[in-house]
This record gives C-alpha cells, structure tokens and sequence, in this order.
C-alpha cells in the first residue's frame, strides 16, 4: 500500500500526503474496491463482485468490472467517467486519466457467443491513457505508450508511441520521463532563446 500511494505522489503534482490519497482521491478508493470486488469474482461469488464494483461506481463515478486484471500501482486520476471492462488487463504503473474507456467493439447480439472472449484492451507497464480516450477491442498497448486526450485507438499500439486523434495515429516517440495528459513536445520554438 505504502509503494502504491508513493507511485501516486511521484507522479500528481497535486498529492500532498498519503492521507489526502486515502481520504480524497476517488482512484484509490476505486482500486481498493476493486480488489475486493475481484477477490469474490475469483472466487466465483459473481453477484456479489458486481454489487461491490457498484458501490464503488456509485461512490467514486469510476466503473471497474470485478473481472478486470489489475497490475501494481495503478493510477486513475480525477477518475470521473472511467470504465473499465471486463476482460481488460492493466500492467504496473499504468496512469488513467477522466472519463477514458478501456471498453469493447462487439455488438450486443448474440452475448453467449461472446463470453469468455477476450473483448477488451490490454496495457502494459508504464502507459498513459490521456482524458477521454476511448481504447476500444482486444488491443495490445506497448509498454510505456502515450494515448493523447480524447483519442480512439483500435489497433495495437507499439512500445513507445505517441498516439493521437480520431482514428488515433503514431505521432512520435514518448520519452521515458513521465509527461501528464499523454502530451509530449515535438517542435521547441528555440528562436526566441
């Protein structure tokens, strides 16, 4: 718990202690629930997992499915809007940012053909999801990713990559030091230095 909130002061301006996490940030409150809700999904106490990951929507307005893996440290900031399905899987320090979606493309139709499917996108270590993104299918995110604000990604992402826009596209390298909202600077204006 100690090296979870530490990942969070490390990466949010804005936290001022440890304290103020626990008390204050709808995120921690999500992924303490969340571990709940997924210790009886596991243990095959479905109904149950869904009321407490309904609680937990209710109380903090981030959606997690009790199915939904879950690496270390895990950041979901401001938090609002936030959904996460089912089968998406989140590696370590993975920061999410208000009202992403990290959802499916089926159609509702033919549901039963669609269980126990792999529907949902898959991060890896250390990747930004900027506000609103929309990440959408059994997409692969690469390690250390940036997916820019209000971006829609269907297709697999590289390690790295910068996307942007609707569809989202690759618009450079992401570097490796932590940059908030997915944003990186390409062009420095230098001539006025």
């Amino acid at each position: 718990m100690n090296d979870f909130l530490q990942s969070i002061i490390d990466r949010d301006p804005a936290a001022k202690s440890k304290l103020s996490l626990i008390l204050t940030y709808p995120g921690v409150k999500a992924v303490f629930f969340h571990r709940i809700s997924n210790f009886f999904h596991l243990a095959k106490f479905h109904l149950v997992a869904r009321i407490i990951s309904q609680l937990s929507r209710f109380l903090t307005g981030i959606e997690i499915h009790p199915g939904a893996k879950i690496g270390r440290n895990l950041f979901i900031d401001h938090g609002m809007g936030v959904v996460i399905g089912e089968t998406s899987e989140i590696g370590n320090n993975v920061t999410i940012y208000h009202m992403a979606t990290l959802g499916g493309i089926s159609p509702s139709i033919n549901s039963n053909d669609q269980r126990q499917v792999k529907r949902h996108p898959t991060l890896s270590d250390c990747v930004v999801v900027g506000s609103g993104a929309q990440i959408l299918g059994p997409v692969m995110i690469g390690a250390n990713a940036k997916i820019g604000a209000n971006a829609v990604v269907t297709k697999d992402v590289p390690e790295n990559a910068v996307m942007v826009g609707i569809p989202a596209k690759n618009v450079g390298t992401a570097t490796e030091e932590f940059k908030p909202y997915a944003v990186e600077e390409t062009n420095k204006d230098t001539s006025s230095q």
